[in-house]
């Protein structure tokens, strides 16, 4: 045994090889015990030089050297071992004299495992080789067995070609449809060539290798049950190279409806044009055309309602007669969210309504017709007998404005009572980035915890750090760990690096000489708009780390009261109070986040906490009772700018921070600095938009001093193709202060970001303000114009987003945004204007119509007239009619 310990320790593999040939198993089974203590030494420095030589020798060893099955899988997929292990051809030669059964168990263990296991594809596939046994199907196995078929093209001959002569083709084809985000994979090349999957795969079902029943009905299942669009857009391709026939076609109706239903556009455009086909040659009887019908127009696609649309109408030209089961259908348009959609159905029942003669079907179309537009309504009043609607006004009954609920702050709970409870709440802080509450009541607990019983703290964390990767013991782990945890130049990454320095601090796992000079000297000069924001959120971590290696505090003064970042200043006044009974040390980064959390928009309440802090006779009592005692604060001066392209805020000083300048630490100072869109962006590190949550809560009161800095970064979302930024804007929604030019400035670039959920994170903001009465929908709007005029936001964007908008309910507030955004957009269609139409304005046009309607809104839009006016039907000139004729409607007498 000492003997294969030696050449396993000096990495040289094949003597070990060789030595290993010429044991018993018994004397392989004493060996294993030698092995796993060499491994668990070789852990603690799994980087070194020694390691690296150790790992390939080790990895042989200990497979050949252990009987069991699982102890074998277990050891050959190690995650210590799989940078630096053996090659699988070596692995394979150890293990090749074992039984079949034996190697087939390995070979499912080793299969069975995550694809994150990185077991190499050619050890399970040789495994199997060696046993004979049926190929494992899992989604490592098939993962794996893709990619190395992908690889093999070295080898000669097309795809085609090299799936035929794998003898495990059946199986694991049959695999590929039951295993999710495999579309990518396989998309490569994008043809339907025999070097493509979709090629190779439909020719093998043409020669028979593939059986095509089973073949159509897995890929049908498949697009059944979804997934994401690289898959469904996979195995569409492949539905189609399959060209069913039309009876293969006819027994899978039911499965067209459902798709047709329900499946994303791609699809059920698909399994809509196939039923089509069916319907045109008598392949789909009435009853399910209409059930096809109903599904179709009930979706909001317009390319999809207008194929439903003229297939009936082909359908009915054919067959009057069917006019009583399909009309019924067609009115589900009546409610499309598209009155092109809408007017079309309407044409289509008006024309065949009198062939179906049938009195209860009118009735039944005039019931239906309540959910048309106004305009339409107004129609079908004289062609179906329908009732004409009641204008609405937004003061009528008729009409009722849909906002969210306003939320209310939540308080914070009292601190952890436990160090078990202190460890629960930090494990969960470290996960949950963008959780303020749970974040401040995490470090509150750490720095009492730690006054109090730090031994008992520190027992209750070790579950909790154990599997931080800067915890260890080795020097170069600690060195390493330092470095990363104390990069002060960049600022904190995210929560969890800030809450991991106070942990390591906790732990001595970071000097205390490195904790002052961060303290002492601040972080590095190099600034971005965002550092003013970073710097002073930490310098109280930082501050927290040095008080627990070197002067724990007490308590917290800067922990707020509520959810939104807020302290009650009677609180602070307490926890001053308790600090002058402990005769502890106030932290001054602590200190200054205090003062800039108190609440004083309550002035009676910010008064009478004044007095209780002067009569403190303390420094700090003092100061909090002049911070308390200053009058409301004046806004700074600001402006708009132009820079790289897009417009931007800029702020003076803020004069209140200027004034108690004095009272804050230097690191403080720079948020009442004037903010300039010159400032250098493009060495920003502040990529992580969780921790932008914690801005906020850092001026629960004045939001304009946060939302500023982060206007740059909303532009990026609707001009750069940026994501996620305006993940943060239903919070800044929710903060305190004025909502001024900063926050609405963003927020229309937000409604003209490139992805949905950052659109969806602006409409959400965007009502938080209205429902509390802070959308400045007059200056919002024009806003939105601007930005539109000038290419910054798309008008096909800003529709969406409308849209979405206006699907809540909130009608009334979306035509104060859009009155105000349309004529800037006119205008340059008016005489003179000298510009095309924008792409998307029909669409804006087509929401600010319907919000018109909803809302029974009632005036003039500048311009609007003119494009009225302009010949021709296209949907910019046909909304524009509908939009004047809404807002020109006489109310009823």
């Amino acid at each position: 045994m000492s003997s294969l310990l030696e050449l396993v320790r000096a990495g040289r593999t094949a003597e070990a090889v060789g030595l290993l040939d010429g044991l018993t198993d018994a004397e392989r089974r004493s060996c294993v015990t030698g092995l796993r203590e060499l491994r668990k030494e070789l852990r603690k420095e799994p980087w070194n030089s020694q390691a690296r030589r150790a790992y390939p020798a080790l990895h042989v060893a200990g497979a050949a050297c252990q009987t069991g099955a699982a102890g074998v899988a277990s050891w050959l997929a190690a995650a210590d071992m799989r940078w630096s292990g053996a090659s699988p051809a070596l692995l394979l030669y150890v293990l090749g004299d074992r039984e079949s059964d034996w190697l087939a168990d390995v070979a499912h263990r080793l299969a069975e495992r995550p694809a994150t296991a990185w077991v190499p594809y050619e050890l399970m596939a040789g495994l199997v080789r060696l046993a004979g046994c049926a190929a494992p199907t899992t989604d490592a196995y098939v993962r794996g067995w893709v990619d190395h078929v992908h690889g093999s093209w070295q080898l000669g001959g097309t795809l085609t070609d090299r799936l035929a002569q794998d003898r495990h083709l059946v199986p694991l084809v049959a695999a590929l449809f039951e295993t999710d985000d495999i579309g990518g994979r396989l998309a490569w090349p994008n043809d339907d060539g025999p070097d493509s999957w979709t090629g190779a795969l439909a020719g093998l079902t043409a020669r028979g290798a593939l059986d095509r029943r089973a073949t159509v009905d897995a890929c049908v299942a498949r697009l059944l049950r979804g997934g994401t669009s690289a898959d469904l857009r996979l195995f569409l391709r492949l539905l189609k190279a399959l060209a069913l026939s039309r009876e293969e076609a006819r027994e899978r109706i039911a499965d067209w409806l459902a798709l047709a239903s329900d499946a994303p556009s791609p699809v059920a455009a698909h399994a809509q044009s196939v039923l089509a086909s069916l319907a045109l040659d008598g392949g789909l009887d009435t009853r399910r055309l209409a059930e096809m019908s109903g599904a179709v127009l009930f979706r909001s696609e317009k390319k999809l309602a207008r194929a439903q649309l003229v297939l009936l109408g082909k359908v009915l030209a054919r067959d009057a007669t069917a006019a009583v089961e399909l009309l019924p259908a067609a009115a589900e348009a009546f409610g499309h969210q598209d009155s092109d959609i809408q007017e079309r159905a309407l044409k289509l029942v008006e024309r065949y309504l009198k062939k179906a003669g049938a009195p209860e079907l009118r009735d039944r179309l005039a019931a239906d017709a309540e959910r048309l537009i106004p305009a339409l309504r107004a129609r079908a009043v004289g062609t179906l007998g329908a009732a004409p609607a009641a204008p609405a006004a937004p003061g009528d009954a008729g009409y009722a404005e849909v906002l969210p609920p306003v939320q209310v702050p939540v308080r914070l709970a009292p601190s952890p009572e436990t160090a078990a409870e202190v460890a629960e709440e930090t494990g969960a802080a470290l996960l949950a980035h963008d959780d303020v509450t749970g974040f401040e009541r995490a470090l509150d607990g750490l720095v009492r915890h730690a006054y109090h019983d730090r031994n008992g703290l520190l027992e209750a964390l070790e579950p909790v750090v154990a599997r931080q990767w800067w915890r260890g013991e080795e020097a170069a782990v600690r060195s390493h760990a330092e470095a990363y945890l104390t990069t002060a130049h960049r600022g904190f990454f995210n929560v969890a690096q800030g809450l991991g320095l106070v942990l390591a601090a906790l732990f001595g796992g970071v000097r205390t000489d490195t904790l002052h000079r961060a303290v002492t000297h601040g972080t590095s000069p190099r600034a971005c708009l965002h550092c003013a924001l970073s710097r002073a959120f930490d310098a109280r971590l930082w501050e927290v780390a040095h008080r627990l290696a070197t002067e724990p505090l007490p308590l917290l003064l800067s922990t707020p009261s509520w959810s939104n970042g807020l302290l009650e200043p009677e609180e602070l006044v307490d926890r001053l109070e308790a600090y002058r009974r402990l005769g502890a040390r106030v932290a001054p980064s602590d200190f200054a986040q205090a003062l800039l959390r108190v609440r004083r928009a309550d002035r009676a309440a910010a008064v009478a906490a004044a007095e209780r802090a002067a009569a403190l006779g303390t420094a700090e009592g003092d100061r909090l009772a002049h911070w308390l005692a200053a009058p409301e604060p004046a806004a700074p001066t600001h402006g708009r700018r132009v820079a790289d392209g897009r417009l931007l805020v800029e702020y003076g000083e803020v004069p209140e921070l200027l004034a108690f300048e004095a009272d804050f630490p230097a690191v403080f100072r720079p948020l009442a600095r004037p903010v300039s869109v010159r400032v250098d962006h493009r060495y920003c590190p502040h990529w992580e938009t969780p921790i932008r949550a914690h801005w906020l809560a850092l001026l629960p009161e004045r939001r304009e001093l946060v939302a500023v800095r982060l206007v740059r970064d909303f532009s990026a979302l609707a001009v750069d193709d940026a994501r996620g930024a305006a993940s943060v804007l239903p919070t800044l929604a929710e903060s305190g202060g004025a909502a001024g030019d900063a926050v609405h400035l963003g927020l229309a670039y937000a409604l003209g970001a490139r992805h949905p959920e950052d659109r969806l994170a602006a409409v959400d903001a965007l009502l938080v303000l209205a429902a509390r009465g802070q959308l400045d929908t007059a200056g919002l709007g024009a806003d939105l114009g601007d930005l539109v005029r000038r290419g910054a936001v798309k008008p096909l964007r800003l529709a969406e987003s409308a849209r979405t908008a206006a699907d809540t309910g909130a009608h009334a507030t979306l035509w104060g945004v859009l009155q105000h955004t349309l004529p800037v957009l006119l205008a340059d269609l008016a005489p003179g204007g000298g510009a095309a139409a924008a792409r998307g304005l029909g669409e804006l046009l087509a929401v600010a119509a319907e919000c018109a309607e909803r809302s029974g809104a009632r005036g003039e839009i500048p311009h609007l007239a003119q494009a009225a006016a302009r010949r021709g039907s296209s949907r910019l000139v046909a909304q524009a009619r509908r939009l004047r004729e809404a807002l020109a409607e006489e109310a009823a007498a």
